[in-house]
């Protein structure tokens, strides 16, 4: 009697996992049932803030749900990050994040969060190339007589971002070590700031977004002399890039992408995956990010991932060698 009792109670538990397992795919193959919020570790209205309003409207068109984008800026994006670190992983809340959170991994080491321990990889979206340009004043036309003009004057160069660990900033910093120079970094607490500031000849030089910098350079209040990618930018074709005219190792670029917490269902990040492949993968978006200077990045999770972890150690190596530290 015993025994049954422990068959029956063994079949009964295995229906109930059953069932369980049962209810769990099923709604994840209903993903999604309710409004999903895309959290933005940055301030309104910067390229994060725009792509993930993009991606927003035409998840929500793609999925038949309100896709939600709510701004939580603060920290060099530690605020927000945080935030869906502790939310569930039920695939409701989501990251729109960049490379500056690859950077704040050997940046910021304590802090509440590690990228690769408490989120999973969705999906990559874009990348945009940098521009490196100086002030008119700045006795130089290529990127080879930049370096030679700062190895004659080691430290005497400088070169403005919008803070430390920044796209602009990480960027410089891979050239002074690359380049084997000495360019001093001049950090501002935003882009405008920096900007300005090289086109009024207080600072000597910056990398820059290729689309807001490029009407400065037409006006001829700057002069470019590369662009950070692997191949040539479609809005500057005429300029090289920094490894074609002396740097062959340098690549980088501004990339964003979409993360969720850890334990998110398989399931709903490989629909997820689908949705934003699916979108950014179309002719109309491709077009439309060609006039930005942005291109799509088209990976699934797994790749997603390891592109994550190669960018972690990319820039740990930098932060490393140049001693760089937060704000």
């Amino acid at each position: 009697m015993n025994h049954l009792r422990k068959i029956l109670h063994t079949l009964l538990s295995l229906q109930a996992i059953a069932f369980i397992a049962f209810s769990f795919n099923s709604s994840a193959q209903n993903y999604p049932t309710k409004p999903v919020k895309i959290i933005v570790p940055f301030a309104a209205g910067g390229p994060a803030d725009n792509y993930a309003r993009f991606m927003a409207q035409r998840l929500q068109d793609e999925l038949k749900q309100s896709f939600i984008v709510e701004d939580r800026p603060g920290a060099g994006s530690i605020i927000g990050t945080d935030f869906v670190a502790k939310s569930p992983n039920d695939g409701y809340t989501l990251l729109m994040m960049s490379n500056t959170q690859t950077v704040n991994e050997s940046l910021i080491p304590n802090k509440p969060f590690n990228l690769m321990r408490d989120f999973v990889g969705v999906a990559p979206i874009n990348f945009s190339d940098l521009i490196l340009v100086v002030n008119p004043s700045v006795p130089v036309k290529t990127v080879p007589e930049l370096i030679a003009l700062a190895k004659s004057k080691p430290g005497k160069l400088n070169f403005a971002s919008s803070g430390n660990g920044t796209p602009y900033h990480m960027a410089g910093e891979l050239f002074n070590a690359l380049a084997g120079i000495n360019i001093t970094h001049i950090p501002y607490k935003g882009s405008s700031g920096a900007r300005t500031d090289v086109i009024g000849g207080q600072v000597d030089m910056m990398f820059d977004a290729v689309t807001t910098m490029n009407e400065f350079v037409k006006e001829n209040k700057v002069r470019a002399l590369a662009t950070s990618g692997k191949t040539r930018s479609n809005i500057t074709p005429n300029i090289p890039t920094v490894a074609e005219d002396g740097v062959p190792k340098f690549e980088t670029t501004i990339w964003l992408g979409i993360m969720a917490p850890k334990g998110t269902p398989v399931e709903i990040v490989n629909i997820l995956n689908a949705a934003i492949r699916k979108i950014i993968s179309s002719q109309e978006v491709r077009d439309a990010w060609a006039k930005q200077g942005a291109a799509p990045l088209l990976m699934s999770p797994a790749e997603f991932n390891k592109y994550l972890e190669a960018d972690i150690q990319k820039w740990a190596a930098i932060v490393k060698s140049a001693q760089i530290k937060p704000d």
